[in-house]
């Protein structure tokens, strides 16, 4: 039934901030930007008089995540998030280089709970951070 993953939304609090993560750090290119709003996204989310912007942002394959700053509904972002908890965990991005993501990010204040670690099987090199709003990320390197 399932063709394709389409994309994966992330709730942000802060646009300037999570474009700031998303485009400036990690590279990501917006391919849309649009402010929705009217019945069909009130439908949609079941929702009243929704307003949000939406910004598409792909990788080098396509692969796509959506930002969503909501300006008609505000929830405060929870913080000290576990890996345990219910719903979805994280987003997972494959990077050319770890330790020079890993470096440049921590340059610019990212939180991580490790330094890049070998998996146990030699595959990749891993490590997680956090975006502005406290939503894990998952960086990985595939080893050659």
């Amino acid at each position: 039934m399932v063709k394709a993953v389409r994309h994966t939304g992330i709730v942000v609090s802060n646009l300037e901030k999570a474009l700031h993560f998303y485009r400036d750090l990690l590279g990501l290119k917006i391919v849309k930007d649009a402010d929705e709003s009217g019945d069909y996204i009130d439908n949609m989310l079941s929702l009243k008089k929704v307003r949000v912007r939406t910004i598409k942002m792909a990788d080098d394959d396509g692969n796509l995540i959506e930002l969503l700053y909501f300006q008609s509904h505000s929830c405060e972002a929870k913080k000290d998030r576990h890996f345990y908890e219910i719903g979805v965990s994280h987003v997972a991005f494959t990077v050319e280089d770890i330790d020079a993501t890993y470096r440049k990010l921590k340059e610019e204040g990212v939180f991580f709970n490790a330094a890049p670690q070998y998996s146990p099987d030699g595959y990749a090199k891993v490590t997680f951070c956090k975006d502005p709003d406290d939503s894990l990320v998952e960086l990985v390197e595939v080893l050659k």
